[in-house]
């Protein structure tokens, strides 16, 4: 299997001329974020891609930070955001592990569409909680594949070929388990859309 940043980079201009898929449940998602936003916080999202989340959400805080592993993802979100006049945006390249280092807590981190495509969830839950100040949030959003045992061979072939990432068959149980784990009280669980597999959380950091 190829490496992550290869993968992402490879796919980064067809990823950022790619519609979103579930438009009502992507703006559920957003209008739940937003609530829990103030406009003195400073953010952190992590798996970033183009960074169009951020350029949507940055408006309403202090400052945010928009991350992604591949370079090719965040060359195309700097122009996105010089493009949209975002001034209180940085985007940064880094991976989950290198993130944050040396900085100030943050009042939020993100990740959408994240934690399923790494090995460990609960080594980046951790890893968000030594980001966030006491009492800071950690909002998610998780495709949750646990049971769909069919997708396996499947994606292992795609992956051979270089035409998918690694992927974590997660349980939305275990997702929770790896969070609260981390040190979280779970605030709010959901599924956007309603009956799916995508697993909205909010988290606080006890």
């Amino acid at each position: 299997m190829i490496p992550q940043s290869t993968f992402w980079d490879r796919t980064a201009a067809r990823y950022a001329k790619s519609p979103i898929r579930n438009m009502d449940a992507y703006e559920q998602t957003m209008a739940r974020t937003r609530s829990y936003l103030n406009a003195d916080d400073r953010v952190f999202e992590m798996g970033a891609g183009t960074s169009s989340t951020a350029i949507l959400l940055a408006p309403l805080v202090r400052h945010y930070t928009s991350s992604d592993i591949s370079a090719e993802m965040v060359a195309i979100g700097r122009d996105k955001a010089r493009d949209a006049e975002i001034g209180n945006l940085d985007v940064v390249q880094a991976d989950v592990g290198g993130i944050g280092a040396g900085t100030d807590p943050y009042d939020v981190v993100l990740a959408y569409n994240l934690l399923h495509l790494l090995p460990d969830p609960g080594a980046a839950a951790r890893q968000v909680h030594a980001m966030l100040k006491p009492g800071g949030l950690f909002i998610s959003k998780t495709t949750c594949l646990a049971g769909q045992v069919y997708l396996r061979p499947v994606i292992a072939v795609m992956q051979f070929f270089g035409k998918a990432p690694y992927v974590n068959l997660l349980g939305a149980d275990t997702l929770e388990a790896a969070v609260t784990d981390a040190g979280f009280d779970i605030i709010e669980a959901d599924n956007h859309p309603a009956g799916k597999r995508n697993r909205f959380l909010v988290a606080r950091k006890t």
